[in-house]
């Protein structure tokens, strides 16, 4: 007879998968290791399966909590600060939206990481494996690493911190102190600039101390004109008045101004630049240098129609 059949192991007097897999197979090391074979590996596809379900739920919880529907502020957003005026319309509904998308993807990452590790810890629990030892080698060097990474956990938190305050999005053109430029990508250890340049600046978030954003909420456009000491400045300042007025009554400037520009007169008198007339306009954000450059050209030609003469600059006569 075969050994293997010869005696039932003492687990089939109890009622389970021991006792089935015998009276199937009537195989001793079958039925002794069935709880391996069969309900462990059953166990652990559950716990996998439950992961991946818990996970999905979540994940489509956060999507519903940062989805704008019906330009509503997204679920997510209702408790933060919100920056932007609500002037901006369509604008400041596509800001709301890439803020939630950005907050939304760090709650994806920080809720695979608690489940996929909670079942990680299950599925070593179910193999036998000893936890205690386990969680208090990674106390330990999770204080180590606490310690030689603070760095990295600094750039992190600013990261976070700065998602929930909104400080900047992709998009923005800002100053970080050591660079200047549009932002190109924000994570949460660093930011991604590009400058005028086009050279791509990496800046790590913790090192960041102060951000200067010239595209939240609205810009404004300074347009500086210099004229000669015998011109009328009166007639200047009107001149002036006109041709922004005109300028962005139009197409494409009209597009991007919020208010109608403001002529502030006379800026500063210099013996170099003469004098210099300022008017300024409230334009969409990052919109600022194109306006300026537009206007800058729309005034100067105004006044050589005018006859009002620039400055003379050191031995070139105005002509």
């Amino acid at each position: 007879m075969d050994p293997l059949t010869l005696e039932p192991p003492p687990c089939v007097e109890d009622e389970g998968w021991c006792s089935t897999i015998y009276d199937w197979t009537h195989n001793e090391w079958l039925a002794a290791s069935s709880h391996w074979l069969i309900i462990k590996p059953i166990t652990i596809l559950l716990i996998i399966i439950g992961a991946l379900i818990v996970r999905a739920i979540a994940r489509r919880l956060i999507d519903r909590l940062t989805k704008a529907t019906g330009g509503k502020v997204p679920t997510v957003l209702r408790p933060l600060r919100e920056r932007a005026p609500q002037a901006l319309g369509t604008l400041l509904s596509e800001r709301r939206a890439q803020r939630a998308q950005t907050i939304g993807s760090v709650f994806k990452s920080i809720v695979s990481f608690i489940v996929f590790g909670l079942a990680f810890m299950m599925i070593l629990g179910e193999l036998g494996v000893n936890l205690g030892p386990i969680l208090a080698s990674a106390g330990i060097v999770g204080v180590a690493i606490g310690f030689g990474a603070q760095n990295l956990v600094k750039d992190f938190l600013s990261g976070v911190f700065m998602m929930l305050e909104d400080q900047y999005g992709v998009g923005d053109v800002v100053d970080t102190g050591e660079a200047i430029g549009t932002v190109e990508a924000v994570g949460l250890r660093i930011t991604t600039l590009r400058d005028l340049n086009g050279t791509v600046w990496y800046v790590r978030n913790g090192e960041i101390l102060r951000v200067g954003n010239s595209s939240q909420g609205f810009a404004v456009a300074v347009v500086d004109v210099p004229i000669g000491y015998g011109a009328d400045v009166g007639q200047a300042t009107e001149i002036l008045q006109r041709a922004t007025e005109e300028a962005v009554g139009t197409p494409p400037l009209s597009a991007d101004v919020i208010e109608p520009p403001e002529v502030l007169g006379v800026e500063r008198v210099t013996a170099s630049e003469g004098i210099t007339m300022r008017a300024t306009v409230k334009v969409r954000p990052g919109r600022q240098w194109a306006v300026q450059r537009s206007l800058r050209a729309k005034v100067v030609s105004a006044f050589e129609d005018a006859g009002i003469r620039g400055p003379v600059a050191r031995g070139f006569p105005s002509a």
